[in-house]
C-alpha cells in the first residue's frame, strides 16, 4: 500500500510539473529601424515573459560585444478572444559611427538572440542610398522573400521600405500569424532598417498589431512620420485614415495638418538645397488601372481628392503633394506593379516626348504591391489609362537608388522570371519643388 501511495504522489507531482507554463524569455522577431536621429538605430524584439531589454554590440573588427545599451518593454495585448499578451522590447543604440558595421545580439541573462549585424546609416547628404521597396507581403505565399534574403545577404540595400499590408493578417489566430510573419522577415529586417507604413490589412483593433510591433520615428505609433537619408526627405503616412473613420475622424485632419507642416518645412529653400528629393510612401494609391473596385480605380479617389461625405469634408492629398513639389510617390495595395507617367489631375505632364522623366512637370507614381500573399496577384483592365506607362502582374518588388541631387534610378524585379528586371526608370530633375512644374 505504501508503494501505491508513493506512486500516486509521484504521479501527482509529475502532473503538477507539466501543468506549470514554461518560462519563455527567449527573444524573437528581431528587427531594426532608423529613429531619425543622427548616429542611432532602434532594435525591437518580442518575448512572452517580462525580462530585461538589453543589446550587446560592437563595431565589426573591434573587441567583441564590448558595448551595452538598455531599453524597456511594453505589454501588448492582442484584441482577439484569447487576449494574448507579449512583451515588445525597444533599445536605442546611439553614437554609432556612420557607415560602420556593427555586430549585435539582444535579450537578457534569461536568453539571448542569435548574432546579427547592421551598417549604421551614412547620413551624409552626398550619400547615394539604396532601397528595396514593396508592399503586400504575407507569411503565406511570400514570393519575394527568398530573393530579398539573398539580396540582403549580398548587402544590396541600406533600407527596406514596406509600403503596407503585412502577414495577412497580423491579428489572425490571436496574433500568431503576426508572430510568424515577424519571425520570417527577421531574416532581412534584423540586418537592414525596416521602415513601414500601415495598410488596410492592419486595421483590426485600431491597427494595434501594427502600432505595437513597429518602431518608426516620431510619436504617432508609426502611423505617420518623416526622416532624412542622403539627399532625400521621406514622408510616410497612413492612407487608411481616409477609410476607417470609426477610429476617429480627427486623425485624418491631424495627419493632414502634420503633412502640410512637414512638407512646408522640407520645401524651404535651405532644406531643399540639402535634400532636394521628397519621396512619399502610402499604401493605397491615388491612381491605378487594375480591374477591381479599389479606391484608385475611381476618379474621385478618397486619397487623391478627399471625402465630401464627412463634416467637415476631408481634404485629399494630390493638391498638397503637388503644391510642395513632391518628386516621387510610392504605393502598394494593388497586387501588381504599375509605373505612371508624370501625372496631376488625371493629366500627363511628361518632361518631353523623348525623355518623359527628365524634368517632368508633375510627380511620378510607382505602385509595387506584388511581393506575394495569399490573395495572389491582381489583373488589369485591358486598355491602359493614358497616364499608365508600364504594367505587370508578376510577383516582385522594386529596387531604388538615389544617386545624387538630380538622378534617381528605380527598377522592378520579377520573381516569376527568375529575378529578371522587367522595368526600369531614370528620374532626372535639374530643379526640385513647385518651380519644377513651371
Amino acid at each position: 500500500m505504501a508503494d501505491v501511495r508513493v506512486a500516486l504522489i509521484l504521479c501527482g507531482l509529475a502532473q503538477l510539473a507539466f501543468s506549470v507554463p514554461p518560462i519563455k524569455p527567449q527573444p524573437e522577431q528581431i528587427h531594426i529601424s532608423y529613429p531619425g536621429v543622427y548616429g542611432s538605430m532602434v532594435i525591437t524584439w518580442t518575448t512572452e515573459d517580462k525580462v530585461d531589454s538589453v543589446v550587446e554590440y560592437s563595431q565589426w573588427g573591434g573587441k567583441f560585444l564590448d558595448q551595452t545599451a538598455k531599453g524597456s518593454s511594453v505589454v501588448f495585448e492582442d484584441g482577439g478572444s484569447e487576449k494574448r499578451k507579449m512583451y515588445i522590447h525597444r533599445v536605442t543604440l546611439s553614437d554609432l559611427k556612420p557607415g560602420s558595421t556593427y555586430v549585435y545580439h539582444c535579450g537578457s541573462d534569461a536568453g539571448w538572440s542569435d548574432l546579427f549585424y547592421f551598417t549604421a546609416l551614412d547620413e551624409s547628404v552626398h550619400w547615394s542610398p539604396k532601397f528595396a521597396v514593396y508592399g503586400d507581403m504575407g507569411n503565406e505565399n511570400p514570393q519575394s522573400l527568398a530573393q530579398l534574403q539573398k539580396d540582403t545577404q549580398a548587402r544590396m540595400y541600406d533600407v527596406i521600405l514596406h509600403v503596407g499590408d503585412f502577414a495577412y493578417d497580423m491579428d489572425e489566430d490571436n496574433a500568431r500569424i503576426g508572430d510568424e510573419f515577424m519571425r520570417q522577415v527577421e531574416s532581412i529586417a534584423a540586418y537592414v532598417p525596416y521602415m513601414t507604413c500601415p495598410g488596410n490589412h492592419e486595421q483590426a483593433y485600431n491597427f494595434s498589431n501594427y502600432r505595437n510591433r513597429f518602431s518608426m520615428p516620431g510619436d504617432t505609433e508609426s502611423l505617420w512620420y518623416s526622416w532624412n537619408i542622403g539627399p532625400v526627405h521621406i514622408v510616410s503616412f497612413s492612407t487608411e485614415l481616409f477609410f476607417y473613420l470609426n477610429y476617429g475622424l480627427d486623425l485624418v485632419f491631424k495627419q493632414y495638418e502634420w503633412l502640410k507642416k512637414d512638407l512646408e518645412e522640407a520645401a524651404k529653400p535651405e532644406n531643399r538645397a540639402l535634400r532636394p528629393w521628397i519621396i512619399t510612401m502610402g499604401h493605397r494609391p491615388m491612381y491605378c488601372s487594375n480591374a477591381d473596385r479599389d479606391d484608385c480605380t475611381k476618379f474621385e479617389s478618397y486619397v487623391r481628392t478627399g471625402r465630401n461625405d464627412t463634416t467637415p469634408p476631408v481634404p485629399g492629398l494630390e493638391d498638397l503633394f503637388y503644391k510642395f513639389g513632391v518628386d516621387l510617390e510610392l504605393w502598394a495595395h494593388e497586387h501588381s506593379y504599375e509605373r505612371l507617367w508624370p501625372v496631376y489631375g488625371y493629366k500627363v505632364y511628361n518632361g518631353s516626348v523623348e525623355h518623359p522623366y527628365v524634368n517632368p512637370k508633375a510627380p511620378v507614381h510607382i505602385i509595387t504591391g506584388s511581393a506575394g500573399c495569399r490573395e495572389r496577384t491582381d489583373p488589369f483592365i485591358p486598355t491602359p489609362r493614358d497616364w499608365s506607362a508600364f504594367r505587370s502582374s508578376d510577383y516582385g518588388y522594386a529596387r531604388m537608388q538615389v544617386f545624387n541631387s538630380s538622378h534617381l534610378y528605380l527598377e522592378q524585379v520579377s520573381d516569376d522570371q527568375d529575378s529578371k528586371v522587367i522595368d526600369s526608370m531614370w528620374l532626372v530633375k535639374e530643379k526640385h519643388g513647385p518651380q519644377a512644374w513651371l
